[in-house]
């Protein structure tokens, strides 16, 4: 690295502090150690640091109680929290005192040298404003949604206006929705009907259902499929769309932060989760949300 990165070791257990320590400084940061969040303080006062590794829980003064005070000596120092004991809310109180990212011991050294890294950089590209999933959510008003009993066909001709429209209400729909949400009287939303839910269902049952062990040499022969299609499609109009349809999408809260969303999708292989507000679903973010955020930050970049 161009310059060394200046990290600030905070840890009350000796043997953590010291090995930490010196795999740091063998990777080229410049290490100082304190084994407590009042000698770090001091520490902070007499050199400025760029990045601080802040053990939890210590005798005295603890981690939360240190980074308050470390944040009221330079605002801008990034503080890694450490624990042993992680927590929620924990986690939510080291947030919101400016704590840059939270860790819990024993951590990989790959791991925390990354969060090092990428702590400096944040510090040197300066705290900007990103938006959460209440900001780029489609709002509910503007998704398609049904009830559980409608019918298939019913459910077709709903999703194959989303398409239709080039403009829904005041926000302007780069893609048709390729699903619809699936609400009961109560407004409880209880599944998803989406194109491949369509697909799914348009195919004989045979592919699906289980084979007797004596069958399982046993092939159909997709030669035969032909006309089985337009046969299969038309067996689905009457059909409710309870009978087809997905599990309720995942859900997430509208101060949910873009890196959890991302994860979220992509773990969970969905392309899309339903937003909350005090626990009522409010919106929409889909894959395509994620991806013209995406597109805004690497075109400006």
């Amino acid at each position: 690295m161009a310059k060394k990165i200046k990290v600030l070791m905070v840890d009350d257990e000796e043997q953590f502090r010291a090995t930490t320590s010196k795999i740091l400084t063998r990777r080229g940061y410049e290490t100082t150690v304190a084994e407590s969040g009042e000698e770090a303080v001091e520490v902070l006062k007499k050199s400025p640091q760029d990045v601080v590794i802040l053990d939890i829980r210590m005798p005295g003064m603890d981690g939360h109680e240190a980074l308050a005070h470390i944040k009221k000596i330079d605002p801008d120092v990034q503080v890694i929290m450490l624990t042993g004991h992680g927590g929620g809310e924990s986690a939510r109180e080291s947030l919101e005192h400016g704590a840059f990212d939270y860790l819990n011991k024993p951590c990989d050294i790959e791991l925390l040298s990354l969060k090092i890294n990428d702590a400096y950089d944040a510090a040197r590209e300066g705290f900007r404003e990103e938006k959460r999933a209440g900001d780029i959510m489609i709002p509910i008003e503007e998704y398609t949604t049904i009830d559980p009993d409608s019918t298939i066909k019913e459910g077709i001709e709903r999703l194959k206006r989303s398409f239709e429209s080039a403009v829904s209400t005041s926000r302007i729909m780069e893609t048709g929705h390729r699903s619809i949400l699936v609400f009961e009287q109560t407004g409880e939303l209880v599944g998803i009907l989406s194109i491949l839910d369509l697909i799914e269902a348009v195919r004989p049952a045979y592919l699906s259902a289980p084979k007797p062990s004596m069958a399982d040499s046993m092939q159909y022969s997709p030669m035969f499929w032909s006309g089985l299609f337009t046969t299969q499609a038309k067996g689905l109009v009457d059909k409710k769309i309870r009978e087809v349809m997905s599990d309720a999408p995942l859900s997430i809260d509208q101060d949910t932060n873009l890196m959890e969303i991302a994860n979220l999708i992509f773990t969970a292989k969905s392309r899309r989760t339903a937003v909350t507000r005090e626990g009522k679903v409010v919106g929409v973010v889909r894959e395509q949300e994620l991806f013209f955020e995406m597109a805004k930050i690497i075109l400006k970049a």
